[in-house]
């Protein structure tokens, strides 16, 4: 890792960086904001695993466009400890007072998974949170210790998607994650939002200049826009899962979200909110399985489903990203042109080693 002062040399196509240096890095970045060190790594941890995994809308992309201005703004606490607020066994209700999410959701599902050792369930419930990066990695952690978890998270006061129908935005993508073992496979991971597509996927596209397929983006005539760039000039809204003729399923999802992660535990409510995302709520579940691999046998059977195209053999969601994962901690991780830049001129600022290019 490299010290700099000076701006990085022309780079054709982005760079490949090691995994560990990635993580001593934002690690690093995180502690001169003033997390602590082991939170700090949290939530390293966190955040590079959109990156590891290849959803890079959710990675260090939003280190300077999300979370450091959020240091800035003084809308985190970096030192927050959570209140507990209730606590019935099984379930749990807390107050993370501003705490960063990234490391605040990891620990309300590592208590999660706790209470489900006793109790074959555990249900976190958070209020007052801040914004956790992937779902998948939180729920991805209860997988990991042989249980189910379950993350879903609104988006606090931040209102972005319309109900269908509807001429003003009430919700947010409110994203959902589920997680589990899958014997000597790799884990299934389900992470969605219950939009079409999550926000940072629709401004990374036009940070790429990419268009979008139809049915992400439609204006308010309900036509569609392939140009992601009309979203955030208040042209175009997010469509909900399920296509022109199933919204109200995508929209029943976001709003079962809203109660199961916000109202539930006393958060903000997107509907009745500010329009910024503060006081976010979220619940944490784990669920203990029965001894025995039937999580592989099941797995294992959705791998051995005969394709229709054998050169396209069948995968469940998770398998991908696990691929993914495990060559780019071996070879590297990639980051384009632009990220590396906006990494070099972080590391300037605070005085951080930047994780060196791999050739």
């Amino acid at each position: 890792m490299t010290l700099l002062t000076a701006s990085p040399e022309p780079l054709a196509a982005g760079v490949r960086v090691d995994h560990a240096e990635l993580l001593d890095f934002t690690a690093a970045v995180f502690a001169a904001h003033g997390v602590p060190r082991v939170r700090a790594r949290a939530a390293a941890e966190a955040l590079c695993y959109g990156d590891v995994t290849g959803m890079t809308s959710h990675g260090l992309a939003n280190l300077t466009r999300l979370y450091l201005p959020l240091f800035a703004d003084g809308r985190v606490d970096p030192r927050a400890e959570p209140d507990p607020v209730a606590d019935r066994g099984a379930a749990v209700l807390l107050d993370a007072r501003r705490a960063l999410g990234l490391w605040s959701a990891g620990e309300a599902m590592d208590l999660a998974v706790e209470r489900a050792r006793t109790y074959g369930v555990g249900m976190v419930s958070v209020r007052g949170a801040t914004h956790f990066g992937c779902a998948g990695h939180h729920a991805l952690r209860a997988a990991e210790r042989g249980m189910v978890g379950i993350v879903a998270a609104n988006c606090g006061g931040q209102r972005i998607a319309r109900p269908p129908g509807g001429a003003a935005p009430m919700l947010g993508t409110n994203p959902l994650s589920v997680a589990a073992p899958a014997g000597p496979h790799p884990p299934f991971v389900l992470d969605m939002s219950t939009t079409a597509a999550p926000t940072g996927r629709v401004r990374q596209a036009a940070r790429e200049g990419r268009t979008l397929p139809e049915g992400l983006l439609a204006d308010d005539a309900g036509r569609p826009v392939t140009d992601p760039a009309e979203f955030d000039a208040g042209r175009a809204h997010l469509q909900w899962l399920g296509g022109a003729a199933g919204q109200h399923k995508g929209f029943g999802l976001g709003v079962a979200v809203e109660v199961l992660a916000a109202l539930a535990a006393g958060a903000g409510l997107g509907p009745l909110g500010g329009g910024r995302d503060d006081d976010i709520g979220f619940v944490a579940m784990a669920v203990a399985l029965p001894e025995g691999d039937r999580a592989g046998a099941l797995f294992g059977a959705l791998l051995d489903c005969p394709p229709v195209d054998p050169a396209e053999p069948v995968r469940y969601p998770g398998w991908h990203e696990h691929e993914r994962a495990r060559e780019r901690m071996r070879d590297g991780v990639p980051l384009g042109d632009v990220l590396y830049r906006e990494l070099y001129e972080v590391a300037v600022r605070t005085g951080v080693a930047l994780p060196d290019v791999l050739r």
